[in-house]
């Protein structure tokens, strides 16, 4: 028996319908991003392991919604998924194949279900999305969408009685991370028409739409991406009291996803203008020490 069908087991998982269901999930969000998965995979508890899937997935499932196609295409589908997911929350049950997974963590931890609302209620904000005007725009994009998105998965971990200052040292996570993914996704970003750097801060630099589409090497650019990263490093560094903060069994997982960011950003800095070609990968070799180091931590907690 392999480690995902001892963890099926562990979480209670036994129907194989639902198996297939969470396996299916799980697929997808080792499609989407390699390193991520790697590391609930090695470092998570197996109980939690397929849960924490489940989350991701939605979590993914619905920002895709969000982001794909023509503004009116992406109102109807996204509608469509919200009323499917809030149906089976109040029924609990669903015919579709990625809501029952999430309606059976939700029954597993009942906390999951006013994160999942609370993730939902936030779906408009982020189709209705236009760009950061202000820095003032962009925190309260963290607090309406990016920080709901993050709870999905960092309180199934935390628990049902979550430690005080956990939710802060989580939004202090996000907003670094968050950062960090606007600077490193440009190239993509732009491609599909979005920018999600503050106006405000472009024009501070004297940086223009422009010269980020034609992927320019200026010293205004330099310097943008230079501010903006080390904004990100700020964050990213500043919410390691997250750790301490969590159970032990979710300690390795959360360091391994902070030195994983800061390794990210540091290739990103050290990448430069080539963000706006393509976007920086953290080295495999770092990486791996991270997540071998920390899945050593997972047999002594601390």
């Amino acid at each position: 028996m392999g480690l995902w069908d001892r963890a099926l087991d562990a979480a209670g998982v036994s129907d194989p319908q639902l198996r297939e269901d969470y396996t299916q999930q799980r697929k997808l969000v080792a499609g989407y991003r390699r390193s991520s998965y790697l590391a609930v995979r090695l470092l998570l508890p197996p109980p939690l392991l397929p849960h924490v899937i489940a989350a991701t997935a939605f979590m993914h499932r619905t920002d895709t919604l969000l982001d794909s196609g023509p503004v009116a295409e992406r109102a109807g589908a996204c509608a469509e998924w919200v009323k499917e997911v809030r149906d089976g929350l109040a029924g609990g049950e669903s015919d579709h194949a990625a809501v029952r997974p999430l309606l059976h963590t939700v029954s597993a931890h009942p906390g999951m279900r006013g994160r999942v609302e609370d993730f939902l209620d936030a779906a408009a904000m982020e189709l209705e999305f236009t760009g950061f005007a202000t820095e003032a725009d962009y925190q309260r994009y963290v607090d309406a969408y990016a920080l709901p998105a993050f709870m999905l998965i960092a309180g199934l971990i935390a628990g049902e009685d979550p430690a005080t200052g956990h939710r802060e040292a989580c939004r202090m996570y996000i907003d670094g991370s968050q950062r960090l993914d606007f600077v490193n996704d440009l190239a993509e970003d732009l491609a599909d028409g979005r920018l999600n750097l503050v106006r405000a801060t472009l024009d501070a630099h004297g940086v223009t739409r422009t010269d980020l589409e034609n992927a320019r090497d200026t010293p205004a650019i330099r310097s943008l991406l230079a501010h903006l990263l080390g904004e990100a490093r700020e964050s990213l560094s500043n919410s390691r009291s997250l750790v301490g903060l969590a159970p032990p069994e979710g300690r390795p997982l959360f360091r391994a996803m902070i030195e994983i960011e800061l390794l990210t950003a540091t290739a990103a800095a050290t990448k430069g203008p080539g963000l706006l070609r393509t976007p920086a990968r953290p080295p495999l070799p770092a990486t791996a020490r991270v997540l071998l180091r920390e899945r050593r931590r997972t047999r002594h907690p601390r």
